[in-house]
């Protein structure tokens, strides 16, 4: 049968009478690649039965291509497996000191684990606990223990040249807020001024605020913001004309050193909580001959990879990784040692991915690479496993939650499939769990690198594919 031939076919017959595996596009899949003029060897696609474990689409499934943040489905699956759904980090405080109506008389040490979301909210449940354990004023120094992870002196700007941006951030393992602070601007008319204020508060960080109010509606990259910093990231000026028509504006970018960080949010939530501590920080390894006054547990990892996955948080992602070096070959936990954890899991498990490159396991890289099939093949082994419902449900919900809240025109789509999305310059890719009209399952894996194709069409031709899967 010619292409042609069985192209033509495949626009007479019902959709859900092809059941077995196709090596030709669907017509709608085409339809949205030829209107953007995209050549038809840019996409990778492959789609999967659940039930019967057959292919039913298989397009250029064995190129290996950049997945961006899709990878991030098999450094979430990799933790699941080998640490379990409940498995939880600790963060340990240490008295250095006696304890004598309230006063510690000496330090107060913090050992970090690599709590992947140890946020504002958290830290200060933290050290309410610290405050129950009978301590309100600390005579010493706050002292930071981030040894149990070996982290790679980097450029934060190496990967885009935005180095002040989130999703830039390295792991560490005292990691508190993602060290973010989210910028706050809020126009004051009769002044002419523009307000700032942070939160998280910090003490050690300064804002030199040089905005001024101009004429227009509410919109423009960043509303005509410009934030630079100093080299030691603690002092940050904005600049620019801010809209009149904005009632308040909200950004988020990274400040301080990991541990100035630590040190400035330490210091701010004692204080608003009552305590008293005027110190400095220093960085020093825990005794470990001493048993500490509280050790406050994070989130069972099942929550965790739900953040990981369906707000596609590198950070969280490259935590995971690191945590895994740490707890299977011991610490301190390392890239590396991340890596050959995840490789060897995959042997273990049957997932012999030859053309995989996995780099930081986050996706936030121009050199890593998996192939369609090799994704949906693992989709389809993490359906088989006990921890399915987890894994799945960490997903994105079409339409509804996650990077897919606004996605989808076709109502049916919505709330049909759970999927994993990834975006870098020039890549776009959608891997995950839908299922049909006919109440079939698959899984789908959609990979697409080409210039430009970030800025929409790929989003189109994943579309497409989707609603041709759902009426299977």
């Amino acid at each position: 049968m010619t292409g042609r031939l069985a192209t033509l076919l495949l626009a007479i017959l019902p959709l859900a009478a092809v059941t077995a595996a196709d090596s030709t596009l669907p017509p709608g899949v085409q339809r949205a690649l030829n209107v953007r003029d995209v050549p038809h060897d840019t996409l990778s696609a492959y789609v999967v039965d659940l039930a019967t474990g057959e292919p039913v689409l298989q397009w250029q499934e064995q190129v290996p291509r950049n997945p961006g943040s899709t990878i991030k489905l098999l450094t979430t699956l990799a933790a699941l497996d080998i640490l379990g759904p409940t498995y939880t980090w600790q963060t340990d405080v240490f008295a250095l000191g006696d304890i004598q109506d309230g006063r510690l008389q000496g330090d107060l040490l913090i050992r970090g684990h690599g709590d992947p979301f140890l946020v504002t909210e958290r830290v200060w449940q933290l050290l309410r606990r610290v405050r129950q354990a009978g301590i309100r004023e600390i005579e010493g120094d706050l002292l930071i223990d981030d040894s149990y992870f070996n982290v790679a002196e980097g450029d934060p700007a190496a990967f885009d040249r935005q180095p002040l941006r989130a999703y830039n951030v390295a792991p560490n393992a005292l990691l508190m807020n993602f060290k973010v602070v989210r910028y706050w601007f809020e126009p004051h008319h009769a002044t002419g001024k523009v307000a700032v204020w942070l939160d998280p508060m910090l003490d050690n960080l300064r804002v030199d605020n040089r905005l001024s109010l101009a004429a227009g509606r509410c919109r423009g990259y960043q509303r005509g913001i410009t934030i630079t910093a100093n080299d030691t990231l603690d002092l940050m000026t904005f600049s620019g004309n801010f809209p009149r028509g904005c009632k308040r504006y909200a950004m988020d970018r990274t400040a301080l050193s990991h541990n100035e960080f630590v040190y400035g949010l330490f210091m701010s939530l004692w204080r608003e909580s009552g305590g008293d501590f005027d110190g400095d920080w220093r960085n020093v390894p825990a005794p470990s001959d001493l048993e500490p006054l509280v050790s406050f547990d994070s989130l069972p990892l099942a929550d965790v990879i739900t953040r990981v996955n369906k707000h596609s948080n590198n950070v969280m992602a490259r935590q995971l990784l690191y945590t895994l070096s740490a707890k299977v070959l011991g610490e301190p936990g390392t890239e590396a040692g991340g890596r050959k954890v995840v490789g060897d899991w995959l042997n273990e498990s049957g997932l012999e991915f030859c053309e995989l490159a996995y780099d930081n396991g986050a996706g936030l890289s121009r050199d890593v690479r998996m192939t369609a099939r090799d994704l949906g093949t693992m989709l389809s082994f993490a359906w088989r496993q006990p921890y399915m419902p987890e894994y799945v449900s960490s997903l994105s919900l079409a339409g509804l939650d996650g990077t897919l809240t606004y996605r989808f025109e076709d109502p049916s789509l919505v709330g049909s499939a759970h999927l994993k999305t990834g975006s870098l310059d020039h890549v776009t890719a959608i891997a995950g769990y839908l299922q049909s009209r006919s109440g079939r399952r698959f899984a789908v894996v959609t990979l697409q690198n080409h210039p430009e194709i970030h800025r929409g069409p790929g989003q189109e031709v994943q579309e497409a594919l989707l609603r041709w899967v759902y009426e299977q």
